[in-house]
């Protein structure tokens, strides 16, 4: 009890790498959750109106809960590096915005649909449910690649890059999710869309970490490294096991494969960060994390917290697993 009371020394010495890798958790959890709803949403854009109604009704119980994850990301940034937390805020203020618009587009789409029976007006709501769920990504993903490569705009090389890389990924994620709640045709055509969809993803993915190396100098020996070449083998095999599950009917290990590329995705991420925090600003995570008692009273909430989290989400996807019904529709 001394020790977490103490404002001179973590209770673990490693506390603050320890809530780095929880800052890289909770935005990997992010990741997977809402990329399985992005997916669906760009998806969405091919399909007939029973087709819509299946997805949405696949979609509807979980797509809310899904961004709690986001809403823990920037809780857990901010309780352990608050300086960074603020940094990044302030640098790209019109960024955030923008992805809040597009968050919300996809969540006005998908919701004001519902309220009127007129074509036009169901149209119109759906055209924005797929540009919310395709603009998302790609901002999300410039975001976090602004973040890593330190870049004061998005617009740069790199993040534009990284942003329609995730896009790919969010298609990938989102096939697999539908695989095993969808049948007929338009399972047979999700398939063939994830599979297309992977293929892109893992050139791109190998475009991205070719492009660092060129154009950002400070990560060639990160690039050239076991880690990052674990990765990139990782995420070939996930890729391979993914499309074999699919094609095969293994729904489950289709979806278990697809969210390990949002794993090794993250695990890049954090393995071009380590041990800065904040590349723009210099700061390291030693230089950026909040003073010891601040760390471990937060560390015992999120010790206590995160697992109830877990498992309500375990719970929650058990509940609602199986094929959507047409009839059922969003809500």
């Amino acid at each position: 009890m001394t020790e977490l009371l103490s404002d001179s020394a973590y209770v673990l010495e490693s506390l603050p790498e320890l809530w780095f890798g929880l800052v890289m958790l909770t935005l990997g959890v992010y990741l997977l959750l809402d990329g399985f709803d992005f997916g669906l949403g760009i998806l969405f854009a091919e399909a007939d109106e029973t087709e819509r109604e299946t997805m949405l009704a696949a979609f509807g119980p979980l797509w809310k809960a899904n961004e709690v994850w986001l809403v823990l990301f920037g809780t857990v940034l901010f309780a352990g590096f608050p300086a960074v937390y603020a940094n990044i805020l302030s640098r790209h203020y019109m960024l955030v915005f923008a992805i809040l618009l597009a968050l919300g587009l996809r969540g006005l789409g998908v919701k004001l649909r519902e309220e009127r029976d007129d074509e036009q007006w169901i149209r119109f709501w759906d055209a924005c449910f797929v540009a919310g769920s395709t603009a998302s990504p790609l901002l999300l993903g410039a975001f976090v690649a602004s973040w890593v490569l330190g870049e004061s705009s998005a617009l740069a090389v790199g993040p534009i890059v990284v942003g329609v890389t995730v896009v790919a990924l969010s298609v990938v994620l989102g096939a697999a999710f539908l695989t095993g709640k969808t049948r007929g045709t338009l399972r047979e055509r999700v398939i063939r869309r994830g599979r297309a969809a992977t293929v892109v993803y893992v050139g791109l993915f190998v475009l991205t970490a070719a492009l660092l190396f060129v154009r950002y100098p400070e990560f060639q020996s990160v690039i050239w490294s076991l880690s990052t070449a674990a990765i990139v083998i990782s995420t070939l095999v996930f890729a391979l096991l993914s499309t074999i599950a699919a094609a095969s009917g293994r729904d489950r290990e289709a979806f278990l494969a697809a969210a390990g590329l949002a794993v090794a995705f993250v695990l890049f991420v954090a393995t071009l960060l380590y041990p800065a925090v904040d590349p723009a600003a210099g700061l390291s995570i030693t230089d950026a994390v909040v003073s010891p008692l601040s760390l471990n009273l937060t560390a015992v909430f999120a010790a206590v917290f995160l697992p109830i989290i877990g498992a309500y989400f375990v719970f929650l996807y058990t509940l609602f697993g199986g094929p959507a019904s047409p009839e059922t529709g969003y809500h």
